[in-house]
Protein backbone atom coordinates (compact mmCIF):
# COMPACT_ATOMS: atom_id res chain seq x y z
CA UNK A 1 0.00 0.00 0.00
CA UNK A 2 1.50 3.61 -0.87
CA UNK A 3 0.25 6.15 1.48
CA UNK A 4 1.07 8.72 -1.12
CA UNK A 5 3.67 9.78 -3.72
CA UNK A 6 7.34 8.36 -3.54
CA UNK A 7 10.20 9.45 -5.42
CA UNK A 8 10.51 8.46 -8.89
CA UNK A 9 13.74 8.33 -10.45
CA UNK A 10 16.49 5.97 -10.59
CA UNK A 11 19.97 6.93 -11.04
CA UNK A 12 20.96 7.95 -14.27
CA UNK A 13 17.41 8.46 -15.81
CA UNK A 14 15.70 11.63 -17.35
CA UNK A 15 12.62 12.21 -14.97
CA UNK A 16 9.98 11.10 -18.08
CA UNK A 17 11.27 7.78 -17.60
CA UNK A 18 9.74 5.29 -16.63
CA UNK A 19 10.88 4.50 -12.98
CA UNK A 20 13.01 2.77 -10.71
CA UNK A 21 15.29 -0.08 -11.90
CA UNK A 22 16.17 -3.68 -9.37
CA UNK A 23 19.59 -3.95 -8.24
CA UNK A 24 21.47 -5.15 -5.28
CA UNK A 25 21.20 -4.09 -2.14
CA UNK A 26 23.36 -1.46 -0.30
CA UNK A 27 23.93 1.30 -3.28
CA UNK A 28 22.42 3.97 -2.54
CA UNK A 29 23.93 7.96 -0.60
CA UNK A 30 21.40 8.81 2.18
CA UNK A 31 18.26 7.73 3.53
CA UNK A 32 14.05 9.39 3.44
CA UNK A 33 12.64 9.02 6.61
CA UNK A 34 8.89 9.66 5.56
CA UNK A 35 6.44 10.55 8.25
CA UNK A 36 2.90 10.59 7.38
CA UNK A 37 0.29 12.97 9.08
CA UNK A 38 -2.01 9.92 9.62
CA UNK A 39 -5.34 12.50 9.06
CA UNK A 40 -4.54 13.66 6.10
CA UNK A 41 -4.22 10.41 4.48
CA UNK A 42 -7.53 9.26 5.89
CA UNK A 43 -9.03 11.60 4.56
CA UNK A 44 -8.51 9.98 0.84
CA UNK A 45 -10.26 8.27 -0.95
CA UNK A 46 -11.10 4.57 0.39
CA UNK A 47 -8.90 5.43 3.55
CA UNK A 48 -11.35 4.91 5.99
CA UNK A 49 -11.29 0.81 5.18
CA UNK A 50 -7.58 0.95 7.04
CA UNK A 51 -7.37 0.06 10.67
CA UNK A 52 -5.65 3.13 11.15
CA UNK A 53 -8.63 5.80 9.99
CA UNK A 54 -10.71 3.66 12.48
CA UNK A 55 -12.52 6.31 14.88
CA UNK A 56 -10.49 6.66 18.21
CA UNK A 57 -7.53 5.27 16.28
CA UNK A 58 -6.12 8.73 17.52
CA UNK A 59 -2.84 8.24 15.06
CA UNK A 60 -1.07 11.47 13.83
CA UNK A 61 2.75 11.06 12.35
CA UNK A 62 3.15 7.47 11.41
CA UNK A 63 6.37 6.04 9.41
CA UNK A 64 5.36 5.90 5.91
CA UNK A 65 8.98 4.79 5.02
CA UNK A 66 12.48 4.89 5.36
CA UNK A 67 13.96 5.08 1.91
CA UNK A 68 17.47 4.11 0.72
CA UNK A 69 17.97 7.78 -1.81
CA UNK A 70 20.54 8.52 -4.50
CA UNK A 71 21.55 12.44 -5.06
CA UNK A 72 19.23 11.46 -8.15
CA UNK A 73 16.25 8.91 -7.60
CA UNK A 74 16.43 6.35 -5.98
CA UNK A 75 16.62 2.09 -6.04
CA UNK A 76 13.21 0.12 -5.69
CA UNK A 77 12.52 -3.71 -5.43
CA UNK A 78 16.44 -5.04 -4.85
CA UNK A 79 17.19 -8.49 -4.89
CA UNK A 80 16.63 -10.00 -1.25
CA UNK A 81 14.32 -12.22 0.73
CA UNK A 82 10.72 -10.65 0.12
CA UNK A 83 9.18 -11.72 3.43
CA UNK A 84 10.30 -10.62 6.88
CA UNK A 85 10.01 -12.48 9.75
CA UNK A 86 7.93 -12.65 12.42
CA UNK A 87 11.64 -11.38 14.87
CA UNK A 88 12.07 -8.75 12.15
CA UNK A 89 8.38 -7.49 12.22
CA UNK A 90 8.29 -7.45 15.78
CA UNK A 91 11.21 -4.49 15.56
CA UNK A 92 8.55 -2.37 13.41
CA UNK A 93 5.89 -2.92 15.90
CA UNK A 94 4.41 0.52 17.17
CA UNK A 95 6.61 2.17 13.80
CA UNK A 96 3.95 1.90 10.93
CA UNK A 97 0.31 1.59 11.23
CA UNK A 98 -0.15 -2.02 10.03
CA UNK A 99 1.85 -4.76 9.30
CA UNK A 100 0.74 -5.07 5.71
CA UNK A 101 2.60 -1.23 5.24
CA UNK A 102 6.09 -2.62 7.28
CA UNK A 103 5.75 -5.47 4.76
CA UNK A 104 5.42 -3.46 1.62
CA UNK A 105 8.37 -1.23 2.85
CA UNK A 106 10.63 -4.19 3.33
CA UNK A 107 9.41 -5.23 -0.02
CA UNK A 108 9.91 -2.05 -2.22
CA UNK A 109 12.71 -0.05 -0.12
CA UNK A 110 14.45 -2.06 3.03
CA UNK A 111 15.99 -4.89 0.47
CA UNK A 112 17.97 -1.97 -0.99
CA UNK A 113 19.91 -0.92 2.34
CA UNK A 114 21.71 -4.04 2.11
CA UNK A 115 20.79 -5.05 5.11
CA UNK A 116 18.58 -7.77 7.10
CA UNK A 117 15.18 -7.33 7.63
CA UNK A 118 15.72 -7.23 11.59
CA UNK A 119 18.06 -4.70 11.16
CA UNK A 120 16.69 -2.40 8.77
CA UNK A 121 13.58 -2.26 10.82
CA UNK A 122 15.83 -1.53 13.77
CA UNK A 123 16.93 1.28 11.50
CA UNK A 124 13.70 2.51 11.06
CA UNK A 125 13.03 2.90 14.68
CA UNK A 126 16.23 4.72 15.47
CA UNK A 127 15.37 7.26 12.43
CA UNK A 128 12.45 7.95 13.99
CA UNK A 129 13.35 8.33 17.60
CA UNK A 130 15.77 10.95 16.19
CA UNK A 131 13.48 13.05 14.96
CA UNK A 132 11.63 15.68 17.94
CA UNK A 133 8.32 16.19 16.51
CA UNK A 134 6.72 20.37 16.77
CA UNK A 135 4.45 21.04 19.85
CA UNK A 136 1.21 22.12 17.48
CA UNK A 137 1.46 18.45 16.19
CA UNK A 138 1.71 16.47 19.14
CA UNK A 139 -2.38 15.92 20.31
CA UNK A 140 -3.65 19.10 18.27
CA UNK A 141 -7.81 18.74 19.11
CA UNK A 142 -8.49 21.27 16.41
CA UNK A 143 -8.31 21.51 12.89
CA UNK A 144 -5.32 23.83 12.03
CA UNK A 145 -3.85 25.58 9.01
CA UNK A 146 0.10 26.02 8.41
CA UNK A 147 1.73 27.42 5.46
CA UNK A 148 3.94 24.62 4.01
CA UNK A 149 6.68 26.71 5.17
CA UNK A 150 6.24 27.16 8.40
CA UNK A 151 5.94 23.32 8.92
CA UNK A 152 9.12 23.31 7.87
CA UNK A 153 10.11 25.69 10.33
CA UNK A 154 8.46 23.94 12.97
CA UNK A 155 10.40 21.33 12.50
CA UNK A 156 13.64 22.81 12.09
CA UNK A 157 12.90 24.60 15.35
CA UNK A 158 12.28 21.54 17.33
CA UNK A 159 15.50 19.78 15.71
CA UNK A 160 18.74 21.27 16.34
CA UNK A 161 20.80 19.53 13.49
CA UNK A 162 18.42 20.39 10.72
CA UNK A 163 18.53 22.56 8.53
CA UNK A 164 16.46 24.37 5.31
CA UNK A 165 17.43 22.20 2.53
CA UNK A 166 17.34 18.64 4.47
CA UNK A 167 13.48 18.19 4.50
CA UNK A 168 10.10 17.94 2.30
CA UNK A 169 6.65 18.83 3.53
CA UNK A 170 4.08 17.13 1.08
CA UNK A 171 0.14 18.08 1.02
CA UNK A 172 -2.83 16.09 -0.89
CA UNK A 173 -5.90 17.58 -1.68
CA UNK A 174 -5.04 20.72 -0.11
CA UNK A 175 -4.17 18.51 3.16
CA UNK A 176 -0.68 17.97 5.12
CA UNK A 177 0.17 14.97 3.42
CA UNK A 178 3.92 13.99 4.63
CA UNK A 179 6.97 15.27 5.87
CA UNK A 180 10.02 13.87 4.37
CA UNK A 181 13.47 14.18 6.51
CA UNK A 182 17.25 13.22 5.09
CA UNK A 183 19.66 11.08 7.04
CA UNK A 184 23.05 10.38 6.36
CA UNK A 185 23.27 6.65 5.57
CA UNK A 186 24.60 5.89 8.91
CA UNK A 187 21.37 7.71 10.30
CA UNK A 188 23.93 10.03 12.83
CA UNK A 189 23.11 13.19 11.45
CA UNK A 190 20.35 15.22 8.77
CA UNK A 191 21.88 15.76 5.53
CA UNK A 192 21.08 18.04 2.84
CA UNK A 193 18.86 16.67 -0.22
CA UNK A 194 18.13 18.97 -2.98
CA UNK A 195 15.62 16.64 -5.04
CA UNK A 196 13.72 15.51 -2.07
CA UNK A 197 13.28 19.62 -0.77
CA UNK A 198 12.34 20.24 -4.55
CA UNK A 199 9.01 17.96 -3.59
CA UNK A 200 7.45 20.16 -1.34
CA UNK A 201 4.07 21.57 -1.29
CA UNK A 202 3.90 24.92 -2.95
CA UNK A 203 -0.03 25.33 -2.02
CA UNK A 204 0.10 28.93 0.27
CA UNK A 205 -1.50 27.14 3.12
CA UNK A 206 -3.01 23.83 3.73
CA UNK A 207 -5.26 21.86 6.47
CA UNK A 208 -3.50 20.14 9.02
CA UNK A 209 -6.80 18.01 10.63
CA UNK A 210 -6.38 16.10 14.09
CA UNK A 211 -6.20 12.93 14.67
CA UNK A 212 -9.52 10.42 14.80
Amino acid sequence: MRLCAEPALARGEPADSMGPTPRAGGDFDFYVLSLSWSPGFCESDGAQRRAQCAPGAGKAFVVHGLWPQYEHGFPSDCDGAASPSRIALARAEGLFPDEGLARHEWRKHGRCSGKSPSDYFGDVRRARESVAIPAPFEHPREPQTFAPLDIQRAFVAANPRLRPGMLAVTCRKGALAEVRLCFSRDLREFRACPEVARQSCRAGEISVPPPL
